[in-house]
């Protein structure tokens, strides 16, 4: 089963933290959520549940909360 561990504003923040991910040798995927009324396009940045401790803490030694 796939866990968020991070909701992207945008695909290109998205796509940082997959890449960020990706290089710590996580197994990672992003999906868009809904559109908002703005023409905004939220992305949820998942990896396996068993990996997303160790997933967000790895994003917080990063700075990215």
């Amino acid at each position: 089963m796939w866990t968020t561990v991070y909701v992207a504003p945008s695909k290109e923040t998205a796509e940082q933290i997959k890449n960020i991910l990706m290089q710590e040798g996580f197994l990672v995927k992003m999906q868009p959520l809904t559109k908002s009324t703005r023409d905004e396009e939220f992305y949820e940045v998942m990896v396996p549940e068993a990996e997303a401790v160790d997933a967000q803490d790895t994003l917080i030694s990063r700075g990215i909360e």
